[in-house]
C-alpha cells in the first residue's frame, strides 16, 4: 500500500517566509541600537555650563538637551548622550533629576565631527551632586 504525502495547506511557506523576515528585521534592529562610541572623541573632554532643555529619559539611550551661551547673547542647544535608563537609576538617577531650566555643568566627550552633541562623562548639579553617565567609565581609545 503506497500513502500519499500530507496534503499542503496553500500559504504555509508564505507565512514560514515572512514570519522569518520579521525575526531578520527585528533582529537587525535590535543589533543596530548598540552602536560603538566611534562617533566621539574620547580622548577629549570638554565642558558645558548651561541650562537643561529637556530630558529624554527613555531607552536605548538617555539623551539631554541643553542650552549653552554662545557668547554672542544667544544660546546653542547640545545634545548629550547618556546610559540607558536603568543604567542611570542604578547609580542614582531619577526621571526628574534634572528639569527643563536648571543649571547644570556638563563635561562630555565632543563628536569627532563637530556637532553640538556629545557622550556624557558627568554633571554637576546646582547643588553640588555630581552624577555619572550611568554604567561603566567609557573605554579609552587603544593606543597603537
Amino acid at each position: 500500500m503506497h500513502r500519499q504525502p500530507p496534503a499542503r495547506r496553500r500559504g504555509s511557506g508564505t507565512l514560514r517566509l515572512g514570519l522569518l523576515a520579521l525575526l531578520v528585521l527585528l533582529t537587525g534592529q535590535s543589533a543596530a541600537a548598540h552602536h560603538s562610541f566611534a562617533p566621539f572623541d574620547l580622548v577629549r573632554e570638554i565642558t558645558l555650563v548651561g541650562t537643561i532643555k529637556e530630558v529624554q529619559f527613555t531607552n536605548p539611550h538617555v539623551w539631554i538637551q541643553v542650552l549653552v551661551p554662545d557668547g554672542k547673547g544667544g544660546q546653542v542647544e547640545w545634545s548629550i548622550e547618556a546610559g540607558a535608563p536603568g543604567m542611570l537609576l542604578r547609580t542614582g538617577w531619577k526621571p526628574n533629576t534634572l528639569k527643563p531650566g536648571d543649571p547644570v555643568t556638563i563635561v562630555t566627550h565632543p563628536a569627532r565631527s563637530g556637532a553640538t552633541n556629545g557622550l556624557l562623562v558627568r554633571v554637576t548639579m546646582q547643588d553640588g551632586r555630581v552624577l555619572g553617565p550611568g554604567g561603566p567609565p567609557t573605554p579609552l581609545p587603544s593606543r597603537d
